[in-house]
């Protein structure tokens, strides 16, 4: 009983911070606080009674409409709510070569805030195709710092990371605005790997994003083949980039590599 205690707690933990991260994508966009006021109907104005706003449940309970206008609320809300419950939870189940070289007994817990930060970016990214300046430097910002407890080798190869990504990033976004007349990612793709570099170090953030034009590309094929992409439509690559960090997070780069090396048939 007592190992399911944490679990549990991250997966009530996990769903609240959902909650809140729905409030995040809603008013951000919007130059609105996040604090103030408090969690009100879009529609009628109605503040949320505490009740109603408890995680999926609260949802649940109201069959997924307003208790004072009626009004539908989007099932989006819990499914957020769910998604950011798992991911806490995954947190907790970092690899062997996972956590960005930080010291073991801190993986686990410093993995949250990393979570807390690409969840709200990839939802506002699906929605705005932007991704909020200040959540990525704040994410560069405290990924630099958490790195400092692996020492300065550490702190230098996340240092390295962050800068080399941001520029690599601009450089690529550069020379494509002049060879196709368009960028080929967006400044806030750029602000968003150097986050990863922040808390993958160089070698991290490299098979990150290596992970994130993969599955973009597959993506992006898919879109066009059945024709809800049409040539050279953008489409928001930062939910790409916060899934390649996620998962070499979680496995580290070592792994990644070796299951590369596995589908090209090269022995190790």
């Amino acid at each position: 009983m007592e190992g399911l205690i944490a679990p549990a707690w991250l997966i009530v933990f996990g769903a609240c911070f959902g909650s809140f991260t729905n409030v995040v994508v809603w008013r951000l966009p919007r130059q609105e606080s996040v604090v103030h006021p408090g969690s009100h109907c879009p529609r009628c104005g109605h503040a949320v009674r505490w009740h109603d706003n408890l995680p999926v449940l609260g949802w649940v309970l109201l069959s997924g409409r307003c208790r004072d206008c009626r009004a539908s609320i989007s099932w989006r809300y819990p499914v957020v709510e769910c998604g950011s419950a798992l991911l806490w939870l995954s947190a907790h189940w970092i690899g062997t070569g996972g956590g960005g070289d930080l010291p073991l007994s801190l993986q686990p817990w410093i993995g949250l805030p990393l979570v807390g930060l690409l969840l709200p970016l990839v939802l506002i990214d699906l929605d705005h195709m932007w991704l909020p300046e200040s959540l990525c430097r704040w994410g560069v910002l405290l990924g630099l710092m958490v790195s400092v407890s692996g020492g300065v080798p550490v702190f230098a190869d996340h240092m390295i990371g962050a800068v080399l990504s941001l520029m690599a990033l601009e450089a690529l976004s550069a020379i494509a605005e002049r060879v196709i007349g368009q960028p080929a990612l967006g400044l806030g793709d750029a602000k968003l790997a150097a986050l990863g570099g922040a808390w993958l170090g160089l070698f991290g953030v490299s098979i990150a994003m290596a992970i994130a034009v993969f599955s973009g590309a597959i993506v992006g094929s898919l879109g066009r083949l059945t024709g809800r992409l049409k040539p050279r439509q953008a489409f928001p690559f930062g939910p790409y980039i916060a899934l390649g960090i996620w998962l070499v997070w979680l496995a580290g780069p070592d792994w990644w590599w070796e299951q590369w090396l596995v589908v090209l048939g090269v022995s190790l």
